[in-house]
């Protein structure tokens, strides 16, 4: 697709769920664009359906009726296979939990995205490398995640999103699991990372204060997609 069209688009979004003899609409009708290097929140109450949205905008579950097309491809259309090619090159994904896989280091984490889309060991380690000296962690590269604060270990999952270069990335609570000094360091990286990468930013949070650094905010209401104003 071109730069100027949408990186993202849900189009008439639906979710609904059966509990015993009841069904719960969770999403009704969520329609989104996000343009190339655009930044937005979306805020809403617990349970409120934040989580369920980023989800399905990246590939990780199905709508019930809708479309979401991820750099002008219906994600949902494609075949699982198709899906995880797409998710790998052009989304990263952020979570408030790092899952960064325990038994490899820092390095390894960061570059397994590259080795499973197959590029050379040596140019994987490369890149991730660089990456993790520009998100201050270039003297912890050979520590696993245990030996790493939740700090580091969010800085390296940032890194990890981003090593790939995708056209975006999607971040559930990315600071949610942090004291305030080091959400505040991990929010400045990504922001920063954001400009200079050019990657739009799709930043599910329940703190306004940072929503409100974003382009745009959005509230998830009864199922509805709002947004508000400055």
């Amino acid at each position: 697709m071109t730069d100027t069209g949408p990186v993202l688009e849900a189009r008439d979004v639906h979710k609904s769920f059966r509990q015993g003899p009841v069904t719960l609409e969770v999403l009704q009708g969520i329609a989104l664009a996000v343009a190339p290097a655009e930044r937005l929140a979306i805020v809403g109450a617990s349970g409120s359906g934040k989580t369920t949205l980023l989800q399905i905008l990246g590939g990780l579950d199905r709508p019930t009726s809708g479309r979401v097309l991820v750099d002008g491809r219906d994600i949902h259309g494609l075949s699982e296979e198709q899906r995880g090619v797409l998710r790998n090159r052009a989304l990263g994904f952020v979570y408030q939990f790092h899952h960064l896989l325990p038994e490899f280091s820092a390095l390894e984490n960061v570059a397994m995205p590259l080795l499973v889309r197959r590029v050379q060991i040596v140019e994987a380690r490369a890149k991730a490398r660089q990456l993790l000296q520009r998100v201050g962690l270039g003297e912890r590269l050979d520590h696993r995640p245990h030996q790493l604060s939740g700090g580091e270990r969010q800085r390296a999952a940032v890194a990890r999103a981003l090593v790939t270069e995708p056209r975006i990335v999607l971040a559930d609570e990315p600071t949610g699991n942090l004291d305030g000094g080091n959400a505040e360091a991990v929010f400045a990286l990504m922001l920063e990372l954001n400009r200079e990468r050019g990657t739009s930013l799709v930043v599910v949070t329940h703190d306004l204060r940072l929503a409100n650094r974003l382009d745009r905010v959005f509230e998830i209401e009864r199922g509805t997609l709002m947004q508000r104003g400055r």
